[in-house]
């Protein structure tokens, strides 16, 4: 049984996704690491014996640590953090655990840096993409927003990772969008982002016989387009919109609605 302290891999993967989850600081050693390099989605890493850096860098804020079975390492470090204020649980069984109960982990080489530089004036894409990243593998991904001709300079000479930019590695590919690589290069295919990719995909390359929420995110997304004249402010509206319909996609797909009810 979990004591107060401690979080299931069940009880994480409800809130990985959400405005409501808490940093996941994972602490175990190197060599632990080196012998399965993956991250539970958003995880960072970060030496447990640093404790005053890690305190610094949560800033007050809610935190789960994960070491490799959720014993010394990260019992040590939660403790120190909650003996100077902060709420700090552990994960059950830790990465171990995370790994046994088949959820999906990110890929430590896949995660190419925290900023982004996509095209202007985004759609579907290129904010379905945004969200997937913050919410999904790191939470602190800054995006930049050039004109088309643009985006490869600015990748070039400020570091930052292209996308949704035809001849790159975060790009179409077949059939599938850039939502549809992303989850699968980051290891997140789990059954809620798998029946959101299919209305992204839908929406996104005009094939609205694959999924009927498609014709309604399109003109969501060209509304907000429309909205915003600052991609920016756009995308923080975004994450509101993608926010609702992974909730759909993880709880509500069976949900109808119909009133007043009993109609012929």
């Amino acid at each position: 049984m979990a004591v107060f302290n401690e979080i299931s891999p069940a009880q994480l993967m409800r809130l990985i996704g959400t405005p409501q989850c808490p940093v996941i600081v994972d602490v175990c050693i190197d060599d632990d690491f080196n012998d399965d390099p993956h991250l539970i989605p958003t995880a960072f890493r970060h030496p447990h014996t640093d404790v005053e850096g890690l305190s610094t860098r949560l800033n007050g804020r809610d935190a789960v640590i994960i070491c490799h079975q959720g014993l010394k390492l990260s019992q040590g470090t939660a403790a120190h953090l909650r003996a100077i204020g902060l709420n700090a649980q552990i994960l059950t069984g830790g990465n171990v655990a995370w790994r046994d109960a088949q959820l999906p982990r990110v890929p430590a080489a896949a995660i190419p840096g925290t900023t982004w530089v996509t095209r202007h004036r985004p759609k579907i894409d290129r904010i379905a993409c945004p969200w997937l990243i913050r919410r999904f593998v790191d939470p602190d991904a800054t995006f930049l927003f050039v004109p088309p001709a643009s985006v490869q300079g600015v990748a070039d000479r400020f570091g930052a990772t292209p996308f949704d930019i035809e001849g790159t590695r975060w790009s179409h590919e077949g059939d599938s969008c850039t939502f549809d690589i992303m989850v699968r290069e980051f290891g997140l295919s789990h059954p809620a982002l798998d029946a959101l990719a299919t209305v992204v995909r839908a929406a996104d390359t005009d094939r609205h016989d694959l999924a009927p929420q498609a014709a309604g995110l399109l003109a969501v997304s060209v509304g907000l387009s429309r909205m915003f004249r600052e991609d920016t402010a756009q995308l923080d509206a975004g994450m509101l919109l993608y926010d609702a319909l992974y909730r759909w996609a993880r709880d509500g797909q069976n949900e109808g609605h119909d009133w007043p009810a009993g109609r012929a």
